[in-house]
């Protein structure tokens, strides 16, 4: 079988399987080279350095978390909308695990700023505008659902639900009914901060 020519693409694609399969961390210049059978310098003119290749993992998932969410909500809307919206994010967390850890770390200005998180950040504003909130909660809207869905997924990742007999799938429907009560039933004042 012949191998993939190198390109950045095929680096950070690579890189990408290798962090689903071995683990996030696990990810370097030169386990990624051993994939492609060459040295690891050959890898530097296509990604700058390890963070570079991280980065590039990091928008590569977005993209394709992007594309799980487009088609889970599309034509529907409110609870349904959610519905796909979470569960697009649980889906892909469990079949790409590397993946969705490169998403849990901190963006980078350029990953942050990229069309791939534009892309799901656009995404989840549009299954809240179907709840009809007002433009300057919509911020507060996605840290609560994105804190929900990061929160229930990392701690059943590690096995932190795994000492109670009751399913956790009903436990995540619970969660999907909060955030979508708490969705419909949203404050729109605007109340003092304290601290």
């Amino acid at each position: 079988m012949s191998r993939p020519k190198l390109t950045r693409a095929t680096v950070l694609e690579a890189a990408a399987d290798f962090a689903d399969r071995r683990g996030y961390e696990s990810v370097s210049i030169s386990a990624i080279a051993r994939e492609f059978g060459v040295q690891p310098a050959s890898l530097y003119s296509h990604v700058r350095d390890r963070s570079a290749m991280l980065e590039g993992v990091h928008e590569l998932a977005l993209a394709a978390l992007a594309d799980r969410i487009a088609t889970a909500i599309a034509g529907r809307s409110k609870r349904d909308a959610l519905a796909g919206l979470i569960t697009a994010h649980r889906v892909y967390a469990r079949e790409l695990p590397g993946r969705w850890a490169a998403m849990q770390r901190p963006a980078t200005e350029t990953t942050a700023r990229s069309a791939s998180a534009g892309r799901v950040a656009a995404l989840m504003v549009a299954v809240f505008r179907g709840y009809e909130l007002p433009d300057d909660e919509l911020i507060h809207a996605t840290r609560l659902v994105g804190s929900t869905i990061n929160g229930f997924l990392a701690l059943e990742a590690a096995g932190s639900f795994s000492h109670r007999d009751l399913d956790t799938e009903l436990t995540w429907m619970r969660a999907l009914d909060v955030l979508d009560g708490a969705l419909t039933a949203w404050p729109i004042t605007n109340p003092e901060v304290t601290s």
